[in-house]
């Protein structure tokens, strides 16, 4: 999929004179920038989900100067909002679209039926059609490794994750995380509030409050803002930082950030549309392609857990661990039923289609 942009030469054209015989000077028409829009399910902040999509947008330019032009909307709803402003960023000759959420994947499927000539990318969906490919970033393997250092660092032993929406790509992340932490802790439990939101700072701050009175000192997050880092730093605990480094919202608080980063697939996928080899098909890149990484360690994390969590970081990017591979006994989940057998490891089709919340995890899927 990464391939080199190749330059479009355009046949030299001349008219040779009747009189001198001499050709006129090659003239190479310059192609087109070509128009790539972006749909963003919240404002662009400082850190957070839609400020790395921003960032790969950027680096998109940057990397394709001169052969891009890129437009961004912002602060989008999901429903029938997206469908319109999807549609309206059609129409206005954008020839390769990026939606960057969940649920923007049905309105991107019922635009992208009206323009086939377009192509869409639909970031964390599941769905794809002739123009419409999928991709997402495995967000779980940097949960697992954020795990380790919550396990290290819990003098409770219990760890609390404010969650948005129980899709398959949150679940993945509340199981990766209690695993990690049970790997070096195996009393360790995650206690998790569902929000059934991305973007609701006042909740968010009362879920991660709630979390802390209930005796989780490390926190992490799925949800839009830094609104659980500020809270864990006003109460003096730790929290797992997500999209971006959140160090000036929560200084100490901070143990790490699980980073994801957009930039070098953005440029692959317009370049692909520039040279004719664009195809649908879904991308999950992880560690091992640089997409997802741990980085921006806090104060509070000692030398010896970073070097720990960095190690386990070298092992899942060489493919030594996997996160949801049953090594020395079967994976349960916290009713009690096996779900992945000694010896097994889930496919990438079943971790699509999770529903069920591992061992170690209070609280439930609805």
């Amino acid at each position: 999929m990464y391939k080199n942009l190749a330059a479009t030469l355009v046949a030299a054209c001349f008219v040779v004179s009747a009189s001198a015989q001499t050709p006129k000077p090659t003239a190479l028409a310059s192609q087109a920038p070509l128009k790539a829009a972006f749909v963003y399910v919240t404002p662009v902040l400082p850190a957070g989900w839609t400020r790395q999509h921003e960032e790969g947008r950027l680096q998109l330019e940057r990397d394709l100067a001169g052969k891009v032009q890129t437009t961004a909307v912002d602060n989008v709803a999901e429903g029938p909002d997206a469908e319109r402003v999807i549609r309206d960023l059609a129409a206005q000759g954008n020839q390769l679209i990026f939606t960057t959420s969940f649920g923007y994947m049905e309105p991107t499927l019922r635009v992208a039926r009206e323009f086939p000539n377009v192509k869409f990318e639909n970031i964390t969906g599941y769905k794809q059609a002739d123009n419409v490919a999928t991709a997402n970033a495995r967000h779980y393997e940097g949960r697992y490794l954020s795990g380790v250092a919550a396990g290290r660092m819990s003098k409770t032993g219990v760890a609390g994750f404010v969650a948005g929406f129980p899709i398959p790509e949150v679940v993945q992340g509340v199981n990766a995380f209690v695993l990690g932490m049970r790997s070096v802790n195996p009393k360790a439990q995650v206690k998790v509030v569902w929000l059934n939101a991305w973007f609701d700072p006042a909740r968010e701050r009362e879920a991660a409050m709630a979390l802390m009175d209930q005796g989780a000192d490390v926190l992490s997050f799925q949800v839009a803002t830094t609104a659980v880092m500020a809270a864990a730093q006003e109460r003096g605990k730790m929290a797992i930082a997500f999209h971006s480094d959140m160090r000036k919202d929560a200084p100490d608080a901070q143990l790490l950030a699980i980073t994801h980063h957009w930039g070098n697939y953005y440029a692959a996928r317009a370049k692909a549309v520039q040279n004719g080899t664009w195809k649908p098909g879904d991308t999950w890149g992880g560690v091992k392609d640089g997409m997802v990484r741990v980085e921006h360690f806090g104060p509070k994390l000692p030398q010896a857990v970073r070097d720990e969590v960095l190690a386990r970081q070298k092992e899942m990017a060489a493919g030594k661990l996997q996160p949801f591979q049953a090594v020395k006994a079967a994976i349960r989940d916290n009713q009690g039923k096996e779900r992945i057998a000694r010896g097994t490891q889930l496919t990438d089709e079943q971790l699509h289609h999770m529903d069920w919340l591992a061992e170690g995890v209070i609280g439930s899927v609805k």
